[in-house]
């Protein structure tokens, strides 16, 4: 979200952005910004690894912080005439209903591949079809989700079903609601017939301006962790695509088991370094490194993509086993690494690094960036659909004629004399 924000900003946009305690933002880092903090009541819970019932909590006790903010904002500085839009994180669900209630134009922000959401959709709609399987099936085509099998679904499976509270939540998270608009952070070029298919569905404008991390001017970092840059200096000793580098994200759990196993694998190349946090999109872009061993988020996997680095893929959750998948036998720039056993591992590894297959992966992601980068280009897609999505923001009607207020992850623009807002 800070990254489409500083996009905007660059197109003529003031920018707010209202969050929560959880994750708060740096805001040293983008003195462009005006941010506002609500109170999502997660005091006293663990956030350690955020569960269903935490993410409903903030949905819920977010609703009367963020309106009132609005409402006094608006009333006391007179701008309603200038709120262009409520730009939101289809996690913060909540949004819709306020902006709903409030007769004002909202966006939706989509932080994943479209192949990702196509899936839930389409078992949404058949779940008869999916649920229950068998142990036996996990090998099993997806019934019109190639090349997905049952073990990529996209929603953790419990006894082979999926719970309701779960697909609940699915729901809530796809459902666009009053929305005029969605934003995507993918690439039309890469996803062209999953983002069509999905625009019949919704019937809204939508707008890929993908990879967000280069779209954004060059900024400070985005990161919601402190980064050791310490292994940038490792990295400058090192020989040119020597490195493989390893990050499964900042909320995964992994079991003893497998932890031991990859450490065991990764270990048999007998050299590394370790570090809490990587500063990542400098790490990728490093000369030294060449493959990247990740849990395929889709921000990891643009992130390694834009810098022609191959994947080994071992996915987790949410919408990593449908990246992975579509990594490894659509795109077919990565490996995906399936059974959890050292030598498996280190053989993985030295495919990736050492052998042919591995120089073929490389040459398929050389040719995918510079796909993507073509669309950056003027003329190409992402920066096409960019400016059909600051022209669409600057159109929307003017609040002056609604009632005052707005909500979301919160974007004010003076573009035009138009404010929007984003809601993280």
């Amino acid at each position: 979200m800070l990254q489409l924000g500083s996009i905007l900003h660059s197109q003529g946009f003031s920018v707010i952005v209202a969050h929560t305690e959880y994750n708060a933002p740096n805001y040293s880092n983008h003195p462009e910004f005006v941010f506002h903090l609500m109170d999502a009541g997660l005091q006293g819970i663990d956030m350690s690894f955020p569960s269903l019932a935490n993410t409903y909590c903030m949905n819920e006790n977010c609703k009367a912080p963020l309106k009132n903010y609005l409402v006094k904002m608006l009333e006391e500085d007179g701008q309603g005439d200038q709120l262009a839009c409520i730009i939101y994180d289809n996690i913060m669900f909540f949004v819709d209903d306020v902006a709903t209630q409030l007769r004002l134009p909202s966006i939706v922000l989509r932080t994943f591949s479209a192949a990702y959401l196509n899936s839930m959709l389409t078992i949404f709609q058949q779940s008869e079809k999916y649920f229950p399987f068998e142990d036996s099936q996990l090998l099993d085509p997806l019934p019109e989700l190639h090349p997905l099998r049952f073990k990529d679904l996209p929603f953790p499976a419990i006894n082979n079903t999926v719970p309701e509270p779960v697909l609940e939540f699915c729901r809530a998270m796809s459902d666009i609601g009053s929305s005029v608009a969605t934003i995507w952070n993918t690439m039309q070029d890469s996803e062209n017939s999953m983002l069509l298919r999905l625009q019949e569905h919704y019937k809204v404008p939508f707008f890929p301006i993908g990879p967000f991390h280069k779209m954004a001017p060059l900024a400070s970092s985005t990161s919601i962790l402190e980064e050791d840059n310490s292994c940038i200096e490792w990295l400058d000793r090192q020989a040119p695509n020597s490195v493989l580098y390893v990050s499964l994200g900042s909320l995964v759990k992994v079991d003893d088991k497998e932890l031991i196993e990859t450490a065991w694998g990764l270990a048999n190349r007998e050299r590394g370094r370790i570090v809490k946090w990587a500063p990542q999109k400098q790490v990728l872009a490093h000369p030294a490194v060449a493959g990247f061993f990740t849990h395929c988020g889709w921000n990891s996997t643009l992130e390694s993509i834009c810098e022609e680095v191959p994947l080994i893929c071992r996915p987790l959750l949410a919408d990593q086993p449908v990246n992975a998948r579509y990594l490894s036998q659509i795109y077919k720039v990565g490996f995906e690494l399936e059974v959890f056993e050292r030598t498996v591992i280190e053989k993985t590894v030295r495919k990736l690094m050492l052998s042919e297959e591995g120089e073929d992966l490389k040459k398929r992601v050389v040719n995918m960036k510079q796909n993507i980068i073509a669309g950056m280009q003027t003329g190409g897609s992402s920066h096409k659909n960019l400016n059909d999505l600051v022209d669409f923001i600057s159109s929307l009607p003017s609040q002056r004629a609604l009632p005052l207020p707005v909500i979301g992850k919160i974007m004010s623009s003076n573009r035009i004399s138009s404010k929007c807002i984003i809601e993280s």
